[in-house]
């Protein structure tokens, strides 16, 4: 697979997990400064890992918030709670990730993640989407 069909397959990736408005939002706010990186992880990130057949969607999902837990990233967090129902990962399964995450990376950093899960399962909430 070459740049652009990676880019491609990404893109495709890319929307499938983020949703339409998140990613037409990046497309459309990219600079001169922030266009080779997004091209980057377009490619790379979504083209070339989450379109690798030896974990689903779902699992990645999984590992993903369990990662930004991790990292302390609330930003990236957010997106991937948000994201995780396009998955089919559900609010049990998400809390069951968050519990996992106070024994291996800290109370106060699932404290945290909580808090941020509960806020944004909230807002899918009042905007009408799925509970899962």
């Amino acid at each position: 697979m070459n740049d652009e069909q990676r880019y491609e397959a990404g893109m495709g990736v890319r929307r499938a997990v983020l949703g339409d408005a998140h990613v037409d939002r990046s497309i459309a706010n990219r600079t001169e400064v922030t266009e080779e990186f997004q091209n980057f992880i377009t490619r790379y990130a979504w083209g070339e890992i989450w379109t690798r057949d030896g974990l689903p969607r779902h699992t990645r999902s999984l590992l993903t918030i369990a990662m930004m837990v991790a990292l302390n990233r609330s930003e990236e967090l957010a997106l991937h709670l948000r994201a995780a129902r396009n998955n089919g990962v559900t609010r049990d399964q998400v809390k069951e990730v968050l519990l996992q995450t106070a024994i291996y990376c800290g109370v106060p950093a699932a404290n945290s993640a909580f808090h941020l899960a509960d806020k944004v399962f909230r807002e899918q909430d009042e905007e009408g989407g799925v509970k899962a």
